[in-house]
């Protein structure tokens, strides 16, 4: 079974601290691993081959997690201006990357630029600032890097500190065995990204080297549900990707600042609303799901350019190599073990994972990495190198409890919570069929990967996320409720 990668209990403070440590001394706008390009093809910028001797990143609060009570008239111009303080952050990031300017002064300006958008967030609230004190500042995180060699890192010593409760250097990753890369599955030299901010070498470890981590789930109750409902959607169409966010970043584009795809309902982009996605199409088997399901692509670190080479959201973020299209794509609703499951309310939004885990710290981070015949265990903060014949999973173990109100809530999360250790939900609180989407990719042999992120994000694996957005009818949702209460699978 499954790890519960919900659980607040799988790092140590001190470990989130060490992570965060690792994760800053990997690139940057200042970090260029050496040999990015695969196989030697030097077909990118001069950066592939170069080392830098400094790395870090933009570092600022996190404004829309923070907000809990926006009035409803508000949210849309909430929104465009938590918008717009994502786009300051990208902008600096590549005015850095691109020296244009020294840090502090790029900061500087940022920071002055951060403070009027937050008085127009706080005048749109009705003039409370009460919520975004102290927001205003954003930092540059630097510490010495030399591209995976050894040195001290902030927060922990990479070289001899714990990582997940092991030494990294040869040591234990999240139980496992990491042996800085040695054996069949050697960490790729040419990892570091083409694009110089990510991932690094630090960022993969071979999964046979990792012991069994996976936690047995709580064991179903006489009341409990114990069916599943499966829609199949497909793996996605390249000509729907785009790298808006119609739920955090409605009404702008390149919201993201990443790329998505996306399987289920075909009209999903900044601009789509509810009744976009009630006329719209779906790529689901069964045409009474329309929901949309979008996270974000993984791309090999090949030093080949994409369509999205040169635009924003692509290449011009540092989003850069060839988008690998899952060659499965599995979506399952599963029940609750202490209770029957309700229905959810059409257009509920859902956001598992954190896009900013590693600039935010892991409180929401939800990744879950591994490869096809491992199951039995988990990454959070790596990506698997995988042994031959085996595949690249992402699994997203959705939020399975919802407040019985809305189906949003001003930061995106209040409205829905993960179930107990036990499998109840929290005090008001009611349970709801769980959404489990597991994706499958094979990766080019001796190629690193990436997925796409927001450019401060360098690419981290405890970056991963995923969006849902409810469009079944009343009738397919009844049935799912139905199937999983009785106990059957179902499609």
């Amino acid at each position: 079974m499954r790890q519960q990668t919900h659980k607040r209990g799988r790092f140590t403070n001190k470990t989130v601290a060490i992570v965060a440590a690792l994760a800053l001394g990997g690139g940057g706008a200042a970090i260029i691993a050496a040999n990015a390009s695969a196989h030697g093809d030097n077909s990118g910028s001069e950066q592939n081959n170069t080392v830098a001797a400094k790395a870090g990143t933009i570092q600022c609060p996190d404004v829309g997690q923070q907000l809990s009570d926006v009035p409803s008239k508000a949210q849309p111009e909430v929104d465009k201006n938590l918008a717009e303080l994502d786009n300051q952050v990208a902008k600096a990031y590549q005015q850095m990357n691109q020296q244009q300017g020294s840090n502090d002064a790029v900061l500087s300006k940022l920071n002055d630029d951060r403070s009027q958008t937050l008085n127009n967030i706080g005048s749109a609230m009705g003039g409370d600032n009460s919520q975004l004190q102290g927001m205003a500042d954003c930092k540059w995180q630097e510490v010495a890097n030399q591209a995976g060699q050894d040195g001290q890192q902030q927060g922990g010593d990479q070289q001899g500190g714990q990582q997940q409760g092991g030494d990294q250097q040869g040591g234990q990753q999240q139980g496992g065995d990491q042996q800085g890369g040695e054996g069949a599955n050697e960490v790729p030299g040419n990892a570091g990204g083409q694009a110089g901010n990510g991932p690094s070498q630090d960022d993969f470890v071979d999964i046979t080297k990792v012991q069994p981590n996976v936690q047995q789930p709580p064991e179903a109750q006489g009341n409990g549900s114990t069916g599943t409902f499966s829609s199949e959607c497909g793996v996605g169409d390249p000509q729907l990707r785009n790298s808006d966010n119609v739920i955090v970043a409605p009404g702008v584009g390149n919201g993201a600042h990443h790329t998505h795809d996306y399987v289920g309902n075909d009209k999903n982009d900044a601009f789509a609303n509810n009744q976009t996605f009630e006329q719209g199409g779906t790529s689901c088997e069964n045409q009474d799901d329309k929901s949309t399901y979008y996270w974000p692509v993984v791309r090999a670190q090949d030093g080949k350019d994409e369509a999205d080479a040169n635009e924003l959201g692509g290449g011009q973020e540092g989003n850069v190599g060839t988008i690998l299209t899952p060659k499965s794509s599995k979506i399952e609703f599963k029940g609750n073990a202490q209770s029957k499951v309700t229905a959810m309310p059409k257009f509920l939004r859902i956001i598992t994972g954190d896009a900013k885990a590693f600039t935010n710290g892991d409180k929401n981070a939800n990744a879950s990495w591994s490869c096809t015949g491992f199951e039995d265990r988990q990454l959070t903060d790596k990506y698997p190198l995988c042994p031959e014949g085996s595949s690249v999973t992402r699994t997203f173990d959705f939020q399975s409890c919802w407040d019985g109100q809305n189906i949003d809530s001003a930061n995106h999360r209040d409205h829905v919570a993960f179930a107990n250790e036990d499998g109840s939900c929290p005090n008001g609180f009611k349970a709801i069929p769980q959404l489990v989407n597991t994706l499958t990719y094979d990766v080019p042999a001796n190629t690193p990967f990436a997925v796409d992120g927001f450019p401060e994000q360098l690419h981290k694996p405890i970056t991963d996320h995923d969006d849902f957005i409810n469009v079944m009818s009343e009738d397919l949702m009844n049935k799912a409720v139905d199937c999983i209460n009785s106990g059957q699978k179902c499609t």
